[in-house]
């Protein structure tokens, strides 16, 4: 299904604790939009919605919802922290290009 690395896991961990955010953990979503058509979503959620699937890395959640599931088999979420720039990096098999920017992604 979805995998986050471990540095990917660390980073959001410690930025739910700098937000005293205890108990929350991470939707991975693709949303409609960008100039390639869809885009990912990342956001802290505390609770599960009845459609979502949960995953677990390391004591950090992780809410996928039946929507989004398709499109992020098989997709790896890390964390990049280098001198070009830091960030979440989604490297997805399902991806059949993306925008310049590499804000969004085509299908």
């Amino acid at each position: 299904m979805v995998e986050v690395t471990e540095n990917a896991v660390s980073k959001v961990k410690s930025l739910l604790e700098a937000e005293n955010k205890p108990g929350f953990g991470l939707r991975i979503a693709v949303q409609g939009g960008g100039c390639s058509g869809f885009q990912y979503g990342l956001t802290f959620e505390d609770t599960a919605k009845p459609d979502d699937e949960v995953l677990e890395f390391n004591g950090l959640k992780v809410f996928v919802d039946a929507t989004s599931r398709p499109y992020l088999n098989g997709t790896t979420v890390d964390y990049v922290d280098s001198l070009q720039g830091s960030g979440f990096k989604i490297s997805n098999p399902n991806s059949s290009g993306s925008c310049g920017c590499g804000e969004s992604f085509s299908v």
